[in-house]
């Protein structure tokens, strides 16, 4: 977790969102190319909703909010606070302006320092769980700005000055994990969100992770061998949804002139091999690993062979690459690893107390976790207990694949 004030603290996220802007044209802050993403405008709007919404209104003394009808355009989901604006239209809004966002921004940012320096349990813990939710949208608004240049038929980059980097692939390589009775959610007295708790135990039987993610080489491999051809290898829904989006090749690939072309935020490029294989589905995770004669782990398996590692160890959007690296070893950073667990509650879940607590527990439905962090993550944003949660037709997130074996240890 970073250290220093929470007064501090707040500028600094509140700057990070602001800065990673900055490549931008006035044009890019309001496309939408597709349902699932937003433009940046929103992502801007939208966490500073969250700070007026959940702090300033109900704890800063005669407080009047910017402008009422921002409270329906910048609600994502919280039903509870009012009618959200549907989300496949939110490429729609070319009002407010990019420069009403930042007047907006500038506006509550300044009426939260009444607040920041409250000693109240429940205003630092607002103030927090804010902070952590404008750092998730910090990593939405990369992933979604990828898919609005990515879906551009001029490849533009988003940013050249990116460093174009990729480690060896070592063999691939199983870390025996002897299993047994083991604890499962956060601890400590840090931040955690309401759906790593409560703690509990789970048996596990012995099993085995691959020591690092698998590669576009690999994957290749299995496009090859005519992966996507063969429903053998796929999950019913996934094999339905391979038919009906006619997916060949993981998100951002491109075929040309008989080589394959991938899409960063740096620019198109060959693919190289010895990286990791980015923008897959959990339908696709899961089919490379029964082709590969593996397994994706569970949730609770990658947990107990995270556990003890640093979480701040790893490639993160702090290291300016915003593109996988891979290497031996690493589990935090790189890419978001699809596991095979359904996103559930943990027993004895509670979720928080009003429309905060439609946060997470109300997507506790059709979901697969994810684990681990990615290149577009903030460093100090996760912990081997934190869960990350997606429908396995999506692809527009820096996820990946790390497989697993069962259920004996490897040797």
């Amino acid at each position: 977790m970073p250290v220093g004030s929470l007064a501090d603290r707040y500028r600094a996220v509140r700057a990070r969102s602001e800065a990673l802007c900055q490549p931008l044209s006035v044009e890019d802050y309001g496309v939408q190319p597709m349902d699932e993403a937003s433009p940046p405008k929103w992502h801007l709007a939208h966490t500073t909703w969250f700070f007026e919404t959940f702090l300033l209104k109900p704890f800063a003394t005669a407080y009047q909010p910017v402008d009422g009808r921002y409270e329906h355009l910048f609600n994502s989901y919280y039903n509870g606070v009012g009618e959200p604006y549907p989300r496949p239209r939110r490429g729609l809004l070319s009002r407010p302006t990019v420069g009403d966002v930042m007047d907006y921004r500038t506006l509550v940012d300044r009426a939260m320092e009444s607040l920041l320096d409250r000693e109240e349990g429940e205003v630092r813990r607002r103030v927090e769980l804010g902070l952590q939710h404008e750092q998730q949208h910090q990593e939405l608004m990369l992933t979604d700005l990828k898919a609005n240049l990515g879906f551009n038929p001029l490849k533009p980059a988003y940013r050249l000055d990116l460093a174009a980097e990729t480690k060896a692939a070592p063999p691939l390589g199983f870390s025996g994990h002897e299993g047994g009775m083991i604890r499962i959610g956060a601890e400590g007295g840090g931040f955690c969100f309401d759906n790593e708790l409560p703690r509990h135990r789970v048996w596990l039987e012995p099993f085995a992770l691959a020591d690092r993610l698998v590669t576009n080489g690999e994957y290749l491999e299995f496009i090859e061998d005519g992966g996507y051809r063969n429903p053998a290898w796929w999950l019913s829904e996934g094999w339905a949804t391979v038919c009906a989006k006619g997916w060949q090749a993981p998100f951002y690939w491109r075929e040309r002139d008989g080589a394959w072309l991938e899409y960063r935020l740096g620019g198109e490029a060959p693919v190289a091999p010895a990286a990791p294989v980015v923008h897959v589905s959990g339908f696709e995770a899961d089919a490379y690993a029964r082709w590969a004669g593996c397994r994706l782990p569970t949730e609770f398996e990658w947990e107990a062979s995270a556990a003890g590692l640093d979480p701040e160890t790893g490639n993160f959007a702090d290291d300016e690459r915003l593109h996988p690296v891979g290497g031996n070893g690493q589990l935090f950073g790189d890419l978001w690893e699809w596991t095979s667990s359904a996103y559930g509650p943990y027993p004895g879940y509670a979720p928080l107390p009003g429309a905060l607590g439609e946060y997470n527990g109300k997507f506790m439905s059709s979901q697969l976790v994810l684990r681990g962090g990615s290149c577009a993550t903030p460093r100090g944003h996760v912990r081997a207990s934190y869960r990350n949660f997606f429908y396995p037709a999506d692809r527009w997130q820096f996820s990946g694949i790390r497989l697993a074996k069962g259920s004996e240890p490897a040797t």
